[in-house]
């Protein structure tokens, strides 16, 4: 049986561990980057020297390439791991249909331009049928993968026989994969995760100690629960891995960035400087706008939301916030 054929769309920390975890099933899988450097240095040391450097890559394994028309045009199976914010600017690169191809996100965040999550991005801009849409989900850090430390991923998708096929394609000794139909709402909480980690790094960062943060978690997972449902009403168990588990790993994980974004903030960081000085995108920031924008015609009740987004977009200081905050929580 002729195996599915990957594309990888982005160059960094998760990207290279997709790449990594495609490889150890597949005998070629096509890999975009925009940085031509990277791509060079690849073929000649077999690690991506700026992403999880430890990583070694058989480069007979690999199409690299920096132009993202080639990678489409080899797949079947378009894996997109970049930045939401940057998304917008590569699509515009194509000249390739993306008639027939299934569409994987696995961005774990929103389009700053439409407030639209990647899955839906997709369906409205491109016309593509929920059917050809997959979102890879679930508690899995890029670092840990790296160290082949045991993970687990969630594939939904709004069609189970090709989620499995992937699933199939990304298992191995060390990456455990299951499959769900819940495309719609694991994405959501793919995204939601983000701004509850930023919540979380803040309330580190004003001194706040593992009590509370226990509190904030399960108030978080409520929170979701409810924006999820009046977005995407179907029946689902907020607490697998692929809502509950991801929120933890994030909330809680030193390499997670959208904790460690939030944390700068709560200790005096202005927003801009944060993001300056980590040189990385918190999917959390661009998120909790986009959230606080969906909130007001869903009207769920989001008091975690709403205080990352007063300090993010509203200039309100992290202390005061968090001090109202905490008369919401139970």
């Amino acid at each position: 049986m002729e195996q599915p054929k990957f594309a990888v769309i982005g160059g960094g920390s998760w990207a290279t561990a997709i790449t990594k975890m495609l490889c150890h099933n597949m005998k070629q899988v096509a890999w975009y980057m925009r940085n031509e450097a990277a791509i060079e240095n690849i073929k000649i040391n077999k690690h991506n020297p700026n992403y999880l450097s430890a990583v070694e890559f058989d480069t007979d394994q690999l199409i690299l390439t920096n132009d993202i028309n080639e990678a489409i045009a080899y797949a079947d199976y378009l894996v997109f791991a970049i930045p939401s914010a940057f998304l917008g600017s590569e699509l515009q690169k194509l000249t390739v249909s993306l008639e027939n191809k299934i569409i994987i996100s696995a961005i774990k965040g929103i389009i700053p331009e439409t407030g639209l999550i990647v899955g839906q991005h997709f369906m409205q801009t491109y016309h593509l049928p929920i059917e050809q849409i997959v979102v890879l989900a679930g508690p899995c850090h890029a670092e840990e993968v790296a160290l082949e430390r045991l993970s687990y991923l969630t594939i939904a998708g709004g069609n189970l026989e090709t989620a499995e096929i992937i699933s199939e394609s990304l298992r191995s000794h060390y990456i455990k994969a299951k499959t769900s139909d819940d495309v719609i709402g694991v994405e959501y909480a793919a995204m939601l995760k983000n701004i509850y980690a930023v919540a979380a790094g803040m309330a580190h960062g004003l001194g706040y100690g593992d009590n509370f943060q226990a509190l904030l978690m399960s108030n978080a997972i409520r929170e979701m629960k409810r924006f999820i449902k009046k977005v995407y009403k179907m029946k689902r168990n907020i607490n697998d891995s692929a809502y509950l588990g991801d929120l933890l790993v994030t909330g809680y994980s030193l390499f997670s960035r959208n904790r460690m974004f939030g944390n700068m903030i709560g200790k005096g960081y202005t927003v801009k400087s944060a993001q300056m000085e980590m040189n990385m995108i918190a999917e959390g920031y661009y998120a909790a706008k986009s959230a606080y924008m969906m909130n007001e015609v869903i009207k769920a009740k989001t008091p975690i939301i709403d205080a990352v987004y007063d300090v993010l977009y509203n200039g309100k200081e992290p202390k005061k916030v968090f001090r109202k905050l905490i008369d919401k929580l139970n």
